[in-house]
């Protein structure tokens, strides 16, 4: 596959220099086998697949001397024994030096019982989103721009960028696809279902009748930049509120799916408390919903802010990961798609896809920035090419540029 470079990789490699244990996660086929198997630093440590299934068998016959010459190693795979995180955390109790193990694998172990609880204090944790545009373009020279933004709320260094098109939605980030690297993506997706069903979820599951849980993934992806509603989605899916929970904290821990939390630093009345769900790939949120031609499907509003998220989250987690990320919605009168907060200062962001807006587009943001003393610009962030400041705190600027 081809490499492209990840903005992550200085703070995997950073933390490989500080920490025993190492730990990337992120959704299936995002790229960390290709990266921990192609970066240059890395290229002297052992790399091990559990995906092997001899090495899978050797890992739970006796995982202690499995692990036994482990410095400088790479496990992938590794959610796969779940019996080998114990066993590093006894080596990395007798002999805690730095660089020892990476372990990578399609789960996310901190929420994984047992094994967050076995790395806690002696791992660090990265997890790998699908390729941002700023990757895409092999960008990523320069500052982000909502970074820099946010230092000092100009438009400094601004430059025009092609606005976002329906095709790089359906694209997404999954490296196979948004690189073109496969000619037919349907067929490549219903690939990615079927081995993400009958491989990753009985692995970490014991789900027998796998079609429920592939009603409630399709009936998620229709639902992708929503609140989540249990109650709502087990009334569609004719589900027990507590499967779909399960069922939908199983999408979590596979990183196919995550949750956007409110957010409630305000005293606004009536705010939403339920968080957002997101699929973690607008191309597979678009190929599981049927939307094949998105911008004349009426999810495309939920699709294109799907793209916009799974951008700004990779952006932030691989350069900035001090900053976090909301949304807020007052019910029935106001929302903004996105908060993002650092140092006790936020600035929010409302997502139109449309190449125009209008000033009626401006009411959630002032609403939000009205009620919160803390946000120090509101961005109205609209699929078109100029720039503009429109005082009081307030801007409209590219998507291409604010994910740039």
């Amino acid at each position: 596959m081809t490499y492209i470079h990840r903005e992550i990789s200085d703070k995997i490699l950073a933390a490989a220099g500080d920490m025993p244990v190492v730990v990337l996660t992120g959704m299936r086929q995002t790229g960390k086998s290709t990266f921990l198997q192609s970066q240059r630093e890395l290229k002297s440590w052992k790399y091990i697949t559990l995906d092997d299934f001899n090495m899978l068998a050797a890992c739970r016959e006796d995982p202690e001397t499995f692990i036994a010459s482990g410095e400088h190693v790479i496990i992938d795979e590794a959610q796969r024994c779940p019996e080998l995180f114990v066993a590093i955390k006894s080596s990395v109790d007798r002999k805690r030096i730095p660089g020892r193990f990476i372990l990578s694998g399609s789960a996310n172990f901190l929420v994984m019982k047992g094994i967050s609880e076995s790395l806690a204090g002696r791992a660090a944790y990265f997890n790998m989103h699908p390729l941002t545009r700023r990757e895409c373009t092999e960008n990523t020279a320069s500052l982000p721009f909502i970074k820099a933004f946010f230092d000092d709320q100009s438009l400094g260094g601004v430059h025009a960028l092609p606005p976002v098109g329906p095709e790089e939605i359906k694209r997404g980030g999954i490296p196979p696809v948004c690189l073109s690297l496969i000619k037919d993506s349907d067929l490549w997706f219903r690939g990615y279902e079927q081995t993400y069903l009958e491989r990753d979820i009985r692995d970490l599951s014991r789900i027998g009748d796998i079609i429920p849980f592939r009603n409630l993934l399709r009936l998620l992806s229709l639902r992708t930049g929503k609140i989540l509603s249990v109650s709502e989605l087990g009334r569609d899916a004719r589900m027990r509120s507590a499967s779909v929970s399960n069922y939908v904290s199983l999408m979590e821990v596979s990183c196919v799916t995550y949750r956007l939390a409110p957010f409630l630093e305000n005293r606004a009345s009536r705010l939403i408390k339920s968080p957002k769900i997101y699929m973690s790939d607008s191309g597979l949120a678009a190929f599981l919903a049927g939307a094949d031609d998105p911008q004349s499907d009426p999810l495309y509003g939920s699709l294109f802010e799907t793209y916009v998220a799974q951008n700004l989250i990779g952006i932030l987690h691989s350069t900035w990961p001090r900053a976090d990320i909301f949304f807020w919605n007052i019910q029935g009168r106001h929302e903004v798609d996105f908060v993002i907060g650092s140092r006790k200062k936020c600035v929010a962001i409302e997502i139109k896809a449309s190449s125009r807006w209008e000033s009626r587009d401006l009411t959630g943001l002032k609403a939000f920035m009205a009620a919160t003393p803390q946000c120090i610009a509101g961005i109205l962030a609209y699929n078109g090419r100029e720039p503009a400041k429109l005082g009081n705190n307030l801007w409209v600027i590219p998507i291409s540029t604010l994910i740039s």
